[in-house]
């Protein structure tokens, strides 16, 4: 069974970067999607972007963050990373990573439900929190 951890959290100051990670284990590298959401207090969770680790294609889902995060992925460590550039405040909450077995990045065409996110994505790890200070 695919487990997934979720690391790199942390504090940060209005504008600056950080990493974060997401170990994938118990499966097979190449046979999963990888996306990462995230969930503010009160809010509903967001769906950022997601990349297919077989041939590494992305698919963005939030435009607030295209510009500003890169994911990316490293077989050999079984990671899929989430490069955060220019954060803002308004970027703060807990961060998730989750998996999506066989299929590429679901296609997504108007906004991403908490329903559908959990239909796309089955298996997710625990969070790693984010706050930028203003």
């Amino acid at each position: 069974e695919v487990q997934l951890q979720a690391s790199g959290g942390g504090l940060v100051q209005n504008g600056g970067s950080l990493r974060l990670s997401c170990v994938v284990s118990g499966a097979n590298f190449d046979d999963y999607s990888i996306g990462w959401f995230r969930q503010a207090p009160g809010k509903e969770r967001e769906g950022l972007v997601c990349i297919s680790n077989s041939d590494g294609d992305t698919d963005y889902y939030s435009d607030s963050v295209k510009a500003r995060f890169t994911i990316s992925s490293e077989k050999a460590k079984n990671t899929v990373y989430l490069q955060m550039n220019n954060l803002k405040p308004e970027d703060t909450a807990t961060y998730y990573c989750a998996s999506r077995y066989w299929f590429g990045c679901p296609y997504v065409t108007s906004t991403y439900s908490y329903a559908q996110q959990d239909e796309d994505f089955r298996s997710w790890g625990p969070g790693t929190q984010v706050t930028v200070s203003s």
